[in-house]
């Protein structure tokens, strides 16, 4: 009889005490899945951005294998909203030349990835949220200057692409508050 009553109320606060370390253990759990879910939308902005820039490069050989002449304009970065010349370290800042379009200026890719996929509804206005900027230029040379033609061995000129993806559209992207891919390919034309 004397150990019962030693033992009384002992039920109470050891039921509290596992319920206050099973909230915690909730609460710890729901912040990590919030985490790791915002991590997984930052990476899947990422990897489109990227595979919106991969958008440009081909809209840029396509470009590129229906015109008759290849010359050299001006600094596109004036014209640019977020693909600036800047992230290419082959280019050297503020020399770069963009190639002109028929009509005498810069040839200046930029679209959002809605304007190129047909879509409707929800999986639209999520596309329309994705954008690319483009730009091609003589590929440079070893100190970064686009001004003069280099050819490989047969004599056919190299040009370089250089196209950026973005997790904003082309009215709103901005390499401050955007995931930025930026890819440069390189291609002759025959």
């Amino acid at each position: 009889m004397r150990n019962l009553r030693k033992q009384k109320g002992f039920a109470l606060p050891v039921s509290l005490m596992l319920l206050v370390v099973m909230t915690l253990m909730g609460v710890a759990l729901v912040a990590t899945t919030s985490s790791d879910m915002s991590s997984n939308n930052d990476r899947d902005n990422s990897s489109q951005a990227f595979y919106a820039a991969e958008s440009g490069i081909s809209m840029a050989k396509d470009w590129l294998t229906k015109q008759n002449s290849y010359l050299p304009g001006s600094n596109p970065d004036g014209q640019l909203r977020f693909c600036k010349t800047s992230l290419f370290p082959t280019l050297r800042p503020g020399s770069a030349r963009a190639l002109k379009n028929s009509s005498g200026q810069n040839h200046i890719g930029k679209y959002n990835l809605s304007q190129l996929i047909s879509s409707s509804g929800k999986e639209a206005t999520r596309l329309g949220k994705f954008a690319f900027e483009y730009f091609i230029t003589l590929t440079p040379d070893r100190n970064g200057f686009t001004n003069t033609e280099q050819k490989n061995p047969q004599g056919f000129v190299y040009y370089t692409i250089y196209s950026c993806g973005c997790d904003g559209s082309t009215a709103t992207c901005s390499s401050t508050n955007n995931n930025i891919s930026a890819l440069e390919a390189v291609v002759t034309i025959r």
